[in-house]
This record gives C-alpha cells, structure tokens and sequence, in this order.
C-alpha cells in the first residue's frame, strides 16, 4: 500500500501543479484543445488544486501502513481511478477527443485502479 500511496502522490501531485500553473497546457496535452475562457482556466486550476490535495495526503499516509484510514483512502482511490479512466475512454471513444496524452493517461489511471484493488485484496494485519 505504501508504494501505491506513494506513487499517486508523485503521479497526480505533478499534474496537479501542471494545472494549476498551465492549465491551457495540460488541457491540451490531454485533450488536443486549450483551455481558452476565463471560467475554464479556473476549472482547470481548480481540478490542478484537487489533485495537489489528493497527492498531498497520499504522501503523508504513505507509512500508515495498513490503518484504517489507509485503507480507506487506497479505496477511494479505486474509486477515483476508475472514474478517471470512465472519464477519459469516453472522451475518445464517445467525444472524438484525440491527443497525446489521453490514452497514455487512461492507461495509467486503470493500472493505478488496478493496483489499489490489489492492495485492497491483501489480507488486512490485526
């Protein structure tokens, strides 16, 4: 757990701050297309400001171990990837959205979702 904890920090941390600091840019290398209004340039630090939160507290529960709280963030994680990556086929398959970074991303949200179910799998210590 703690490697998967680990690894979503760094993973959604950089480009948490990629968002908040380029949002038109990570906009475009996810989706082809910039972020080019007001209101999206602060959805898009916004959704940048979630994802440093999130890895933030991925990297200081990193040693927890197999705690409660540990667990519950490992699940809700699952939960998130799978969104994530619900997300984005639909971006590419269902909208047409074509980029560099879409399916490389949706790649690496299903092995993150992936891992953290097979964390969960784990038998939990006493």
């Amino acid at each position: 757990m703690k490697n998967a904890l680990a690894m979503t920090a760094v993973i959604e941390g950089g480009a948490g701050l990629l968002l908040v600091a380029l949002p038109s840019l990570a906009a475009t290398l996810l989706f082809g297309s910039p972020l080019d209004t007001p209101a999206g340039l602060t959805a898009g630090r916004s959704a940048g400001a979630a994802l440093v939160a999130i890895a933030v507290t991925c990297w200081l529960m990193r040693n927890d171990g197999q705690s409660h709280a540990a667990r519950a963030l490992v699940g809700t994680l699952a939960l998130y990837n799978a969104a994530i990556l619900t997300i984005f086929v639909h971006a590419g398959i269902g909208l047409g959205v074509s980029s560099y970074g879409l399916w490389p991303s949706a790649v690496i949200h299903a092995a993150m979702a992936l891992w953290c179910v097979m964390s969960l799998m784990r038998p939990h210590p006493r």
